[in-house]
C-alpha cells in the first residue's frame, strides 16, 4: 500500500459557511501498510470565534487555551507540505472534514484537497462491513476490537486521527462487498438446478378468483399509502 494520510479536526461547530472555523487538526501516516510514527498535530487559534458550551463538551477546547496558538495562515501550509499527494482519509470526510477543511484553504487563497485525493472511510465502511449497529468511528472500532480508552474523556483529533488509521487499515483487509444482483442470480441459478424443482416446476395455470383479486388490490393500496 502507497502513503496514506489518516486525518481528523476539531471545529468550533458545524456550520463554516455562518463562520465556524477549525481548532485542531491531527493527521497519521501510513506508509506500506503500516502505521509509521509521523504524524501532524496543531491548535489553532479561531480568530475571534467563540466556542459554544456544546462543542466545548465534545473536544474541551477552550478559547483561553487557544490564544496563544498559531492561526490557520501559519498552520495550512505545513498541512498540506504534510499530506503531499498521498490520499488523504477521513471519517465521513465527503459530508464533513474534506468541506470544512477546504473552506479554510480557500480562504486563505490556498489550493483545496483535490476530490481524486479524498476517500471517506464510512463509504468504505458501508460496502465492506455487515454487522455494526452503525458506522460511526466507535461502532467501527469495537466491530475490529480497537481499544478507545484514549478518547474516554473526549475527543481530540490527533487521537480520533490515530483511530482512524487502525481502523482504515482493518478495511483494507476486508473484502469488498458482492454486488447484490449477483448474489441474487447464484441463488437464483440454485433454485432452479435443485433436482426437486428445475425449470419445470409447477406454476398456476388457472385464473384468481374475484376475492383473490380483490384482496390483492387492496393490499397493494396499502403499500402505495
Amino acid at each position: 500500500m502507497k502513503r496514506v494520510i489518516c486525518f481528523d479536526i476539531e471545529t468550533t461547530g458545524f456550520e463554516y459557511m455562518r463562520g465556524d472555523r477549525c481548532i485542531e487538526i491531527g493527521a497519521v501516516e501510513i506508509a506500506d501498510g503500516v502505521i509509521t510514527e509521523r504524524t501532524f498535530h496543531e491548535y489553532i487559534n479561531p480568530d475571534g470565534k467563540i466556542i459554544p458550551p456544546d462543542s466545548y463538551m465534545v473536544h474541551k477546547i477552550s478559547n483561553a487555551f487557544l490564544e496563544d496558538k498559531p492561526k490557520m495562515s501559519v498552520i495550512a501550509p505545513k498541512f498540506l507540505e504534510f499530506i503531499g499527494d498521498a490520499p488523504v482519509v477521513a471519517h465521513n470526510g465527503l459530508d464533513f472534514d474534506f468541506p470544512f477543511m477546504n473552506h479554510e484553504l480557500e480562504m486563505l487563497g490556498l489550493p483545496p484537497i483535490p476530490r481524486p485525493q479524498q476517500l471517506d472511510s464510512i463509504v468504505i465502511a458501508r460496502n465492506r462491513v455487515f454487522g455494526p449497529k452503525s458506522y460511526s468511528l466507535d461502532a467501527l472500532a469495537k466491530w475490529y476490537g480497537i481499544s478507545l480508552t484514549a478518547r474516554a474523556d473526549a475527543h481530540g483529533a490527533l487521537i480520533d486521527a490515530e483511530i482512524l488509521a487502525k481502523v482504515f487499515l482493518e478495511l483494507e483487509n476486508t473484502a469488498p462487498a458482492p454486488d447484490i444482483n449477483d448474489v441474487i442470480a447464484k441463488q437464483h441459478d440454485a433454485f432452479l438446478a435443485h433436482p426437486k424443482i428445475g425449470e419445470t416446476f409447477p406454476y398456476r395455470t388457472f385464473a384468481p378468483h374475484d376475492e383473490e383479486l380483490a384482496n390483492h388490490n387492496a393490499f397493494m393500496e396499502k403499500i402505495a399509502g
